[in-house]
Formats: structure tokens, sequence, C-alpha cells
């Protein structure tokens, strides 16, 4: 069985750009090349993690996207949306939007709308097939749920196609949540056990055969890939 590691996010460099101010977790080499940041690869095409907080009021400023698809987690506060995909849409906590920037790609400005720091989880994963055409999806997350929001078979259409699968749960206090296979989680809030090892928000953890056990309200991100 494939040992459990946890990397903390608090033992890495707070870096970021323009409004915001994140931690980068995943920064996988075979898409920015080898760094020493401590950054961890990523589990099929699953490339980039950073938890970001936006300053008050901050923005990421409009910038393109081509050929790789955004997965945003709101975890705190709201954020408003403004780019080629559903300009003016406003992104709450608990709430994922999902960009697919496609052969065409996509601009994109996402802004602090409130006089507090919020706080996202951006995730990019680069899509199976070049080509396809840009879109977008969201998500509304539900307490006690684990919800797809990325990845799966043809035979769905809630969410994008690929072997690489995006689930967040918002589990309650004792409830337990298991998924076979390898896996990378992230836990964004609470605190739990995982395969056994305490886990708390802040920590990306991997292994295979995931349990995870709340011992209180969390939040927990899963990537993991299908094998064929």
């Amino acid at each position: 069985m494939m040992a459990l590691q946890v990397l903390h996010r608090d033992d890495l460099k707070l870096g970021g750009f323009a409004g915001i101010r994140e931690h980068r977790l995943v920064i996988d080499p075979k898409v920015f090349g080898s760094t020493d940041s401590g950054a961890w690869p990523g589990i099929g095409n699953f490339v980039y993690l950073a938890d970001a907080k936006f300053v008050p009021n901050g923005e990421t400023h409009l910038h393109p996207h081509k050929e790789i698809d955004v997965i945003s987690v709101v975890v705190d506060g709201r954020i408003s949306h403004e780019g080629t995909l559903q300009q003016g849409t406003t992104i709450e906590s608990n709430h994922v939007q999902v960009q697919r920037a496609g052969s065409e790609g996509f601009s994109h400005n996402e802004v602090n709308p409130d006089d507090k720091e919020n706080r996202m989880i951006q995730i990019w994963v680069i899509p199976e097939k070049s080509g396809e055409s840009a879109g977008y999806k969201s998500y509304s997350l539900q307490q006690g749920k684990v919800t797809r929001v990325y990845g799966g078979d043809e035979n769905q259409n809630e969410t994008f196609v690929s072997h690489t699968t995006l689930d967040v749960g918002l589990v309650g206090t004792s409830q337990t949540v298991s998924l076979d296979g390898k896996f990378i989680a992230y836990v964004t809030n609470g605190n739990a056990t995982l395969n056994g090892q305490n886990v708390t928000d802040g920590d990306l953890v991997r292994g295979h055969d995931m349990r995870f056990q709340a011992k209180a309200d969390s939040q927990i991100i899963v990537v993991r890939k299908i094998e064929e």
C-alpha cells in the first residue's frame, strides 16, 4: 500500500500577484518545469493548486488562458467573475466554478467585491483532448455530500469529461468518506483523520484508498485518476 504523505501549506513560501496572496501546493514539472519551491507534482492531468486569499477589494486583473481547465473553489467570501465566459456571475462560499479555455481560449478577472479578505482554491487540469470548445459550469456544494465537479465518463454531461476527477465534500462531524484508488486530497476547513492520520485545514495529502473521518465540520477536495 502507498504510504501516506502530507504537505503542510504553511511550510511553503507565501507568494502571489496583483491582489492575491497565495501558497502554491501543486506545481507539476511537466507543465512548469523543475522547481525547488517544495510543491508537489499532480496526478493524472491535474497540474496546479493554489490556496489564495484576495486582499479586500483585490482582483487578479484580466488575463488569458488557453487549453487549460480552471477550477475555482470558493471557501470563504465571494468572487465577482468577469471575462469571456459568464460575465457578471457572482460565486459565493461553497460554490465551484469550472472554466474550459479550449482551443479559442478565454480571458477572465476574478474580483473580491468586499472590504474583507476572501479565500479561493484554484486548480488547473489539462484537458485530455486539445481543440475542445470553451465552456463554463458551476456547482453548489451541499452539506454532508461529496459533489463531482470535474471529470468522469461520456455517459454524463454534468461535468467536463476526463479520466482525472475532482470531488469536493462538505463533510459533517463524525461523517466518513471512503474513496478508492490513488488520490491527492486537500483539506480546506475543519479537522479529521485521513487513513488514521490527523489532518486539518491546509494539509495536502497523497496516498491510496482514502478513508476520511471528520472530527468537526470539514471541507475536502479530492483529485484522482480513473485507470483505463
